[in-house]
């Protein structure tokens, strides 16, 4: 297959979804939608992400160096497109039914709809020009316990969480069907 040259993107490499739960200075609970998250090494597996851009999801992180971050699942999509899609700085973005719960090890909330979650601390903030990158230490891992039996395949496991994927704009199905356009499926809630 003959290649061509394009401007610099990340057209056509889904990255996984992922809900940071933090909490603002008041103690409230908020979410917000990334996909800028993979794994890294330091003597034991731990998570490097990116935050792009003014967030009070960034806010809250240097306040506190402690966040979650909740796999996706196709179930959770309209709520996870809404917390994407709606700024932190708007009062009522947290006005939407979730259940929010408390992490196991970290001071950090977590959805208790999402099938895994990292409770994690920021070891090392390394500022960018628009975007910051952070190396966090695992503290804990917090998974459904279906998870963990061996009368299913690994494989059985994915495809039943369903975690949703995304590139070129939209969401995609763990099997690869198309699942809408960002903005979209936060169409379907009942705010």
């Amino acid at each position: 297959m003959n290649k061509i040259s394009v401007k610099p993107n990340n057209d056509f490499c889904p990255q996984t979804l992922f809900l940071y739960g933090t909490y603002d200075e008041n103690g409230k609970a908020d979410f917000g939608l990334f996909c800028w998250f993979s794994y890294m090494w330091d003597t034991e597996l731990g998570v490097m992400c990116c935050i792009g851009g003014k967030k009070l999801t960034l806010d809250n992180i240097h306040r506190d160096k402690v966040f979650s971050a909740c796999l996706v699942t196709e179930e959770m999509l309209p709520q996870a497109d809404y917390l994407g899609c709606v700024s932190g700085y708007k009062e009522e973005k947290m006005k939407i039914d979730l259940d929010i719960g408390k992490g196991a090890v970290l001071p950090v909330p977590i959805l208790n709809n999402s099938p895994v979650i990292f409770e994690l601390e920021v070891k090392q903030f390394i500022p960018m020009d628009d975007s910051e990158v952070m190396l966090c230490k695992i503290r804990n891992v917090l998974q459904d316990e279906n998870l963990a039996t061996k009368d299913k395949s690994d494989v059985e496991k994915l495809a039943g969480i369903a975690p949703v994927k995304t590139t070129c704009g939209r969401y995609f199905s763990y099997k690869g069907e198309d699942l809408e356009l960002w903005g979209q499926p936060m169409k379907k809630l009942n705010k």
